[in-house]
């Protein structure tokens, strides 16, 4: 009989309400094999978990390198450009290395706020000027590794990048994105494989950065492996309108008529969009990740995100440019953002606005059965207090509504992936200075 491991859950979310009492039984393999209600003190070795247990959220969209830039990008004015432009520049600076140091301490941040899977849309594949690493997928396996070592899941979505727009050759800063053409890139993808923990997919960084005869080969590599596609959509106004003067239509459009749209692809943003865009979208169950604080951090502006669901558009939620790292102030800010723009309230509910932070976000990274604490499941989960300033005060059974409309990552106590305690009492358990790491690795990258 295969050996368990015993949690007792103070508080336990069961997708619909909130249940007292609850055991896991956690399997070897890292599933959860039981789970078993009424459970009103401990049982004998059980591990307890006090607080409220939801399960792992799943960072969806993220740019590990990014983090670098935090405070840095919020001095003075611009627009998304020109913060593009200071990106560049701490692209330019990172190797293998040194990418392995910040993202480890960027994916301990992730786990420290509860998140135990992430998506990296991987762009930064080759040296400086283009030259690929001896392993050509350095860069790639330098981003496993530090998720490994963090204690998260990962969806490596390896990203085409070819063009600075349109057609137009890369420019000196985007040479090391480039692998030359979308064959190329899929061979080099190619040599990339899943492993226990990790998930290959793949990305097109946008109608800009991939032109429109080479999409199909990005769609069909996703397709022939049955993995995730992801894709950069309508961030800006000035996409759409660079797309209607080079093709006559929108991304939207453009994506749907070479493949790259369907029940497997997720669009990043979707932003600016169209009624038909919105039809397109939702009509072939195209996935939507909302990253509301990068986009509210590089005043993009307000996706219909609402409007994109009711057509049939699962939502995830991601943070991106890593402004702030807190799943709950995603999905906390979709809410709100939306709140703002039709002075209106009630659009998601608590369930609603946990469900595209947990199990729609696992399936937009193709992670199965997880995201839920149910037999079978990933036995990944993430523990909330609720006898912090912040969460004090309601009565438990309220505790969906405290996580999501109240708590931090602050408040996020202990975090389990795959059975394995990952963060305990707040603390990571295999990076413990983890403000150091971060501090370190990005003083590493200044001049």
């Amino acid at each position: 009989m295969p050996l368990t491991t015993t949690y007792w859950l103070e508080h336990a979310w069961l997708g619909t309400h909130t249940e007292p009492g609850v055991t896991l039984d956690v399997t070897e393999d890292g599933r959860i094999g039981a789970v078993r209600t009424g459970a009103t003190a401990p049982p004998p070795g059980a591990t307890v978990l006090r607080g409220f247990t939801l399960p792992g959220l799943a960072n969806a969209h993220s740019h590990a390198f990014h983090r670098a830039l935090r405070g840095t990008v919020q001095i003075g004015s611009g627009t998304f450009w020109t913060w593009r432009e200071t990106m560049y520049t701490v692209a330019q600076r990172l190797t293998p290395d040194s990418y392995f140091a910040l993202a480890r301490a960027v994916y301990a941040e992730m786990a420290l706020a509860g998140i135990t899977a992430v998506g990296e849309f991987h762009y930064l594949h080759h040296a400086p000027g283009g030259t690929p690493y001896a392993d050509p997928n350095a860069m790639g396996e330098a981003l496993v590794a530090a998720a490994a070592e963090a204690g998260l899941r990962i969806t490596l979505l390896d990203t085409a990048y070819l063009s600075s727009g349109f057609g137009a050759a890369p420019d000196r800063h985007q040479l090391r994105f480039s692998d030359g053409t979308a064959e190329r890139w899929a061979e080099r993808a190619s040599a990339l494989k899943d492993r226990d923990g990790v998930r290959i997919g793949a990305a097109v960084h946008s109608v800009r950065a991939v032109p429109a005869d080479q999409l199909a080969t990005v769609a069909r590599w996703a397709e022939e492996r049955r993995a995730p596609l992801h894709v950069h959509l309508s961030e800006q106004t000035a996409e759409n309108d660079a797309c209607l003067a080079a093709h006559g239509v929108t991304p939207t459009r453009l994506l749907a008529d070479h493949g790259v749209l369907g029940p497997r692809t997720t669009g990043v943003h979707n932003t600016h969009l169209t009624d038909a865009d919105i039809a397109l979208i939702g009509g072939s169950s195209t996935g939507t990740c909302m990253c509301p604080t990068t986009e509210r951090d590089l005043a993009d502006g307000i996706g219909p995100a609402a409007a994109l669901q009711k057509a049939g558009s699962p939502l995830s939620l991601g943070s991106d440019s890593h402004a702030v790292i807190d799943l709950l102030e995603e999905a906390r800010a979709m809410e709100l953002d939306e709140r703002l723009r039709t002075r209106t309230r009630g659009h998601w509910t608590a369930a609603a606005l946990l469900r595209a932070a947990g199990a729609d976000g696992h399936a937009a990274l193709g992670w199965d059965r997880a995201g839920a604490l149910e037999a079978g499941a990933l036995a990944d989960f993430t523990t909330i207090a609720l006898d912090t300033v912040r969460t004090a005060g309601p009565v438990p059974r309220l505790a969906a509504e405290t996580a999501v409309f109240a708590a931090t990552a602050a408040d996020v106590r202990h975090v389990v992936v795959g059975g394995r305690t990952v963060v305990r009492d707040g603390a990571h358990v295999s990076v413990p200075d983890v403000p150091g790491a971060l501090a370190a690795a990005i003083a590493a990258l200044r001049d």
